[in-house]
């Protein structure tokens, strides 16, 4: 590759990460760089794949210890907005019980992030459906 080249991919992303942090804002343009709890898992107590009416799929993974959920992770093929609201469904939810776990809304996980543009809300809703999805699973195998 030529400098040129070099000079220009790294100007494209610069405005890539630019616009991305203007249209998103801080805290989601954070998150979308380093996902959290990205990854499927081997071996969890419980799982669940939804796919939203966006095309997104988020996939929850869970393992519980005494009740309460140990390990969280996550994996989507979508959009930025579906994987950080994944990332965030899998950190609120670390450390509940099952019920607590069970109840992880849209709303919080939005509140989270302080927000998403209005035609990206779903993807918190997707993200909260599937979490709820994955312990409802665990629930009905114990």
């Amino acid at each position: 590759m030529t400098r040129d080249f070099e000079v220009h991919l790294d100007e494209l992303q610069q405005k890539i990460y630019d616009q991305t942090l203007e249209a998103f804002g801080h805290e989601v343009f954070k998150r979308w760089k380093e996902p959290m709890h990205m990854g499927r898992m081997e071996n969890p107590h419980s799982s669940s794949r939804l796919t939203g009416s966006c095309g997104d799929s988020v996939e929850i993974y869970l393992k519980f210890e005494k009740d309460k959920v140990s390990e969280a992770t996550f994996f989507s093929d979508g959009c930025g907005p579906s994987v950080v609201c994944g990332s965030v469904a899998c950190e609120l939810v670390l450390g509940r019980d099952v019920e607590n776990a069970a109840s992880v809304t849209g709303e919080e996980i939005l509140s989270s992030l302080q927000g998403l543009p209005e035609d990206k809300e779903h993807c918190a809703y997707l993200a909260a459906q599937a979490l709820q999805e994955a312990v409802h699973n665990y629930i009905k195998k114990t």
